[in-house]
């Protein structure tokens, strides 16, 4: 028997940063989509007990104790009475790691809706193990638009809008998410959170200036660390296709809004072809 999960790459269209709390973290405000393109989780019985990574960037995701993978696994079988039935894990890792569109977090919630599904465990169960591998992870394991606050746990509904054509562009790098906060707790003020989201967008330009009265926060921080981010930044604001453009979590993954399918693909095209050593997709969020 084998199951599968898709992993989908998520995307925050805005991250606001509030003021240092006294816990060591920083309060948020997010609204985050998923998109059609991500990793996938197999689940194979019979198959032996271990994970097999393969993928474009299998050799940057070890599967080691700490991979999340694994951890979604070990928590799911650590409930009680859970099966003890042979199975084996594989990821396909498509999606860059540490590039901001939570690719760790996705792939350990794929990881709980496909252990979920083997071994009969209830949603409130799943979404409990969830809160406690990262605060992205209940996010992930719903995997729909949703407004994220506090750490990124407390979930809401976002503004009911339509897909979203996108291209999304990483440089090839890997960025570290402490290192990003620390870099903006030396040079920003965090401001107030103060977001306030209509209850329906209609259409990408609706979307697109919504967003343009938005900020993610944690980009200028991102960019001093890694200056190839504002390269694609702006590439893809200079692009006659893109609405707005915007770095996606701590980076240092990119997106770019488009009026239509097209506009998208025919942007992706563009710029992979300018620049082959950057990974670019086309791909819709929902």
């Amino acid at each position: 028997m084998t199951r599968r999960a898709f992993a989908p790459a998520k995307v925050n269209l805005f991250l606001h940063v509030g003021p240092l709390g006294s816990d060591g973290y920083h309060p948020l405000e997010s609204w985050m989509v998923f998109a059609d393109i991500g990793d996938v989780i197999t689940l194979e019985q019979g198959a032996p007990y271990r994970l097999d990574i393969t993928g474009p960037y299998a050799g940057a995701v070890p599967a080691t104790a700490d991979n999340l993978v694994l951890r979604a696994r070990d928590a799911a079988m650590d409930q009680p009475n859970a099966r003890i039935i042979r199975f084996g894990l594989t990821l396909e890792k498509n999606l860059p790691p540490a590039s901001g569109l939570g690719g760790g977090s996705s792939d350990a919630a794929a990881t709980l809706r496909l252990m979920g599904e083997y071994l009969a465990l209830p949603a409130v169960r799943l979404a409990q193990i969830a809160a406690t591998l990262g605060a992205d992870v209940p996010a992930c394991l719903q995997a729909r638009g949703l407004m994220a606050r506090g750490r990124g746990e407390k979930l809401g509904p976002a503004p009911d809008a339509p897909p979203l054509d996108a291209v999304l562009v990483n440089p090839g790098i890997e960025t570290a998410t402490g290192a990003v906060f620390a870099q903006f707790d030396r040079q920003s003020g965090a401001v107030p959170l103060e977001a306030e989201a209509p209850d329906r967008l209609e259409g990408a330009e609706a979307v697109a200036a919504f967003l343009a009265r938005q900020r993610n926060d944690l980009e200028a921080a991102a960019v001093t660390l890694h200056p190839q981010i504002n390269i694609v930044l702006a590439a893809l604001a200079s692009a006659p296709e893109a609405l707005i453009a915007r770095m996606s979590g701590s980076g240092a993954t990119c997106f770019a809004l488009c009026r239509d399918p097209s506009d998208a693909r025919a942007l992706g095209a563009r710029l992979a072809a300018e620049h082959p050593g950057w990974w670019v997709r086309a791909c819709t969020l929902a």
